[in-house]
């Protein structure tokens, strides 16, 4: 998220930051958020029990802020479907593999380079991509390659891979925002 507020600042991306929205409540994200000016919002199934009344906060909140895109960094929890409707082709998620391989549900953060590794993979690397109601599955925007070296560790990796997620989501939102990425139509 840093990076993604930093290109904005730095002109690099054109465009500002709307909102931050979060489930967890003591997460690093609202604390940046309000440390950089940035409205931050805590909404999880404590604040709305209900999944649909959730989901109709989280699309109302993005939109009562004008949010252009949705970017999921770090969030772990399927979208909701009137969220999916409110920004059809406008939410962005970053996977730590090379999907369609190392995605679905439940693969995320070190169980993904844990997974890589144990397969004796040569190379893993990061997806940004379009998301629909499936985990890990909407249109394909950017990908690039991290290559597994021989003495890789889970921690290793993920550092490596993290590193390369930050360049990639900073050069493909800004490639959104300026018209450089197409994205497929309704």
């Amino acid at each position: 998220m840093q990076a993604v507020i930093d290109a904005c600042r730095s002109g690099r991306i054109c465009a500002a930051p709307a909102i931050v929205i979060s489930n967890n409540r003591d997460s690093g994200a609202l604390e940046r958020a309000k440390r950089e000016g940035i409205p931050g919002h805590c909404l999880n199934t404590t604040s709305h029990p209900d999944p649909d009344r959730l989901d109709t906060a989280i699309a109302d909140t993005l939109q009562r802020y004008r949010a252009d895109f949705v970017i999921l960094a770090g969030y772990m929890k399927k979208v909701g479907p009137r969220t999916l409707k409110a920004f059809p082709n406008r939410i962005v998620n970053i996977h730590p593999a090379l999907l369609p391989r190392y995605g679905g549900q439940g693969m995320y953060g070190t169980r993904v380079h844990e997974a890589v590794l144990a397969a004796g993979e040569r190379e893993t690397g990061v997806t940004i991509h379009l998301v629909d109601e499936l985990y890990d599955h909407g249109a394909i925007l950017a990908q690039q390659k991290v290559v597994v070296l021989p003495d890789d560790t889970p921690e290793s990796l993920s550092a490596r891979v993290l590193e390369t997620e930050h360049a990639l989501l900073v050069e493909t939102v800004a490639g959104l925002v300026s018209g450089k990425i197409p994205l497929p139509g309704p």
